[in-house]
């Protein structure tokens, strides 16, 4: 089953509708390394202060915000880095399975190329094999694996990495291999 969604930049105004989604997901403590649920008013925060070379979508069915991705640049203290994005997908837990998640990855793939992105990555649950098919459906690999990278709930767990590249640019030839 899939619904019909919109793909849209994200505004200040949307906060209440990403905490909304967000925040069910962090509750679960399954999902995500987020352990602290976001206020509105820092998710407006957020927004206004979104840096201009990232992305960030929200998906909208009907007039609620059913999921969003963004994206930031990796590093900014360095320009060997320019080329990287980092990357975080949600999607309501009760609409997961429907495409949206598909639909932001599109929107965000294209807005990444016209931006000069070269590679997007990011880090994974290593419990949460729903992200891990949606990314490697999406073209994302396995990197690797931090071993008890992140405490949640007062347990250790792992987290995959996990990477795209989105052109051919210049790479590596051991990346291009991979």
């Amino acid at each position: 089953m899939s619904i019909d969604v919109i793909i849209r930049p994200a505004v200040p105004s949307d906060a209440p509708g990403i905490v909304d989604v967000v925040n069910p997901i962090i509750d679960a403590g399954v999902y995500t390394a987020f352990d602290t649920p976001f206020t509105v008013e820092a998710e407006q925060r957020y927004i206004e202060a979104f840096p201009a070379r990232g992305i960030f979508h929200v998906a909208v069915a009907g007039d609620a915000i059913v999921g969003f991705q963004s994206m930031e640049p990796f590093a900014t203290y360095t320009h060997a880095f320019d080329q990287v994005g980092v990357l975080g997908t949600y999607v309501e837990l009760s609409r997961r399975r429907m495409g949206i998640g598909s639909a932001l990855f599109a929107a965000t793939f294209e807005e990444a190329r016209r931006k000069q992105y070269q590679k997007l990555f990011t880090y994974i649950l290593a419990h949460n094999a729903a992200a891990l098919r949606a990314y490697t459906k999406q073209g994302f690999s396995i990197v690797g694996t931090a071993r008890r990278h992140a405490r949640i709930r007062n347990n250790y767990v792992d987290m995959v990495v996990v990477e795209r590249l989105l052109s051919s640019g210049s790479v590596s030839a051991a990346a291009a291999m991979r």
